[in-house]
């Protein structure tokens, strides 16, 4: 049968993009259709603004601190205006990129909402076109409880478009986007509240690491409220919000953000057309070459529930690519070591295994550890300290996991992590020379285990 396109593929995010350039590169005839943004999620409400942000909210430390190496400065005002108009500015260029990008590889871009009609089929502002493959990467959507005035609260969908800076803000979870959020909602000054239902946020996390993020979150002000949750939302005359507590408290807010999980977004896609199953978390359920049971219908990415991370669906596109249109270049996604940051204040940067993952592994571990405060703030006030871990396996020797927090994590964390997926032990890491001055250098200095 003859297609119109060898692969359509729906949704223009990270994963979707880089499957669909590579397909044409490699001498397919793809198409891309996309009904919000160019980029995705990532790009446009994800990482990207986020980081920005954060770079914004970070710039009140540095003020304070700069007095410490002789810089007067005059009285800091923020605009909060300002910030959103570039941040926008910014994010506009990088769709232009992205359009550039897929339109240079001779994908054929359609703008709109695309649904399947069959297992070959997919309609787009009308139109119908076939395609051999099929491959859905449409990512998540936030998640809010169905609570009493839910429609009161906002996510991070609404977050980087708010028109002004609310003055109290409620925080309501314990992932990396609400650490991530309560610090950038604090540095640009609001009265920031996080709220989190268990015992201590970022589950998954090192314990060290969460504990540390915790008690540096403290320090700078932000209110951490664990075994806490909201049951309602009002409206209050004045305009402001009033949520009651599991506990019967109540608190008074201008804003409450929401950071409690994703969806993968399938809504109105057709899959039923397609008969595509999915999973008991309504994720599309693939197989290990990302073919759901319907072989001509593949998918990629926060759809398939597997590990929700940009660079996991650009890996995860670059395979299908490859697999379908180049297959002597084919190689599967390795998700072990896969390294991550958090952008709180301070980051969080991790690669490989917790010490609690490896204990329950059977490892014998050895950890070693250094907490200080980084040479950047010896001259300031800030009591800010940095926490760097190594978990090591007693036997062996390599090194299973590295953890930090403190600033540039992610940066630093990023060349460990290629360490580790060689195999790297702690001699090696004794045998590294350090760059001195420097807070990396603590990874390859650290010689005493821990001895609890």
């Amino acid at each position: 049968m003859a297609y119109d396109f060898d692969l359509f593929v729906i949704g223009a995010g990270s994963g979707g993009v880089r499957a669909a350039r590579f397909a044409a590169g490699f001498g397919a005839r793809v198409a891309v259709a996309e009904s919000r943004y160019l980029g995705g999620t990532c790009v446009n409400v994800g990482c990207v603004p986020k980081k920005l942000l954060v770079y914004g909210a970070h710039y009140a430390e540095d003020f304070e601190q700069a007095r410490g190496y002789g810089w007067s400065l005059g009285e800091a005002r923020f605009d909060w205006a300002a910030l959103v108009a570039n941040k926008d500015r910014e994010i506009r260029r990088l769709n232009g990129i992205y359009r550039k990008l897929l339109v240079d590889s001779g994908v054929t871009l359609l703008e709109g909402h695309a649904r399947l009609t069959d297992a070959h089929g997919v309609e787009v502002n009308g139109r119908r076109y076939s395609a051999e493959h099929i491959l859905v990467a449409t990512g998540g959507w936030p998640v809010v409880p169905d609570i009493p005035g839910r429609e009161f609260a906002i996510t991070s969908n609404e977050a980087f478009h708010l028109p002004a800076r609310p003055e109290r803000v409620l925080v309501v979870g314990g992932g990396y986007i609400a650490v991530e959020f309560a610090s950038i909602f604090h540095g640009v000054g609001a009265k920031t509240t996080l709220l989190y239902r268990r015992e201590l946020f970022l589950r998954g996390f090192d314990g060290a690491v969460r504990e540390h993020l915790r008690d540096e979150m403290t320090k700078r002000g932000i209110d951490l409220q664990f075994n806490a949750d909201i049951t309602r939302i009002d409206r209050q005359a004045d305009g402001s919000l009033l949520a009651t507590l599991q506990d019967g408290r109540r608190l008074e807010a201008d804003c409450v953000f929401y950071a409690t999980g994703r969806r993968p977004m399938l809504d109105d896609l057709g899959l039923e057309n397609a008969g595509v199953a999915l999973d008991e978390r309504g994720c599309i359920r693939v197989d290990e070459l990302y073919r759901s049971n319907v072989p001509s219908i593949l998918a990629i990415g926060d759809v398939t529930g597997n590990v929700q991370l940009t660079p996991v669906a650009l890996a995860e596109g670059m395979a299908v690519a490859r697999r379908l249109f180049k297959p002597e270049q084919y190689r599967p996604v390795d998700y072990r070591l896969i390294p991550t940051a958090v952008f709180s204040l301070p980051n969080i940067g991790t690669v490989g295994m917790t010490e609690e993952q490896a204990q329950e592994a059977g490892h014998p571990v050895r950890i070693f550890e250094s907490r200080f405060r980084p040479m950047k703030l010896t001259m300031t006030d800030s009591q800010e300290r940095s926490l760097m871990k190594l978990v090591v396996d007693a036997d062996s020797d390599r090194v299973l996991g590295c953890h930090m927090v403190g600033p540039e994590a992610g940066e630093i964390l990023q060349g460990l992590a290629v360490a580790l997926k060689a195999g790297a032990t702690k001699q090696i890491f004794d045998e590294t020379l350090g760059i001195h001055p420097t807070a990396a250098e603590e990874f390859v200095t650290m010689r005493t285990p821990s001895s609890r």
